[in-house]
């Protein structure tokens, strides 16, 4: 009996852990592979002197675009050379925890170097986004980054897929 619930217990620790670092690992896809649009891609719908979303309402002048376009290449082109590291590293955590998963026992001292090794990654991600982030914004007027403060607000108000969403999805329950 006492066994039975040991299994059960150990079963559901895998999953919850599983679930965890599966939650951890596409969010670290997905920042690591999000890259800046190509110039063919700018022609897309809504883009406006190749910027999208806020940039595009700012009125920045041909300078300012020049530089803050430098600096998101420069950012592509460090996530580009580092695209096959990133890949090996996740490749090699994926493998880590499905071993972790598969053991007869679990090594929680192995589970912690490992969500300590995301946390890392993590950390850094978070890090070079605010970098960039703050270099864009020495590029901006003082009025600029007041607008672009004020779209960012406006943005996280409505949500990601704008209040006309969110009220038909409210609607619907």
């Amino acid at each position: 009996m006492q066994m039975m619930q040991m299994k059960k217990l150990l079963m559901g620790s895998i999953l919850a852990m599983s679930s965890v670092l599966t939650v951890t690992a596409c969010s670290s896809v997905n920042a690591s592979t999000e890259a800046t649009p190509t110039t063919s891609k700018m022609q897309h719908k809504g883009m406006k002197d190749g910027m999208r979303g806020p940039m595009a309402q700012l009125n920045l002048t041909a300078t300012q675009q020049a530089q803050i376009k430098a600096i998101m290449q420069e950012k592509q082109g460090d996530h580009k050379n580092d695209r096959a590291k990133h890949q090996a590293e996740r490749m090699q955590m994926q493998q880590q925890m499905q071993a972790l998963t598969n053991a007869n026992t679990l090594d929680n001292a192995a589970i912690n170097r490992l969500a300590d090794q995301q946390a890392a990654k993590s950390k850094q991600r978070f890090i070079e986004r605010v970098q960039t982030q703050h270099a864009i914004s020495q590029v901006l007027t003082a009025e600029q980054r007041a607008k672009m403060a004020q779209l960012k607000s406006e943005r996280t108000t409505k949500g990601h897929h704008g209040s006309k969403q969110r009220k038909m999805h409210n609607q619907a329950q």
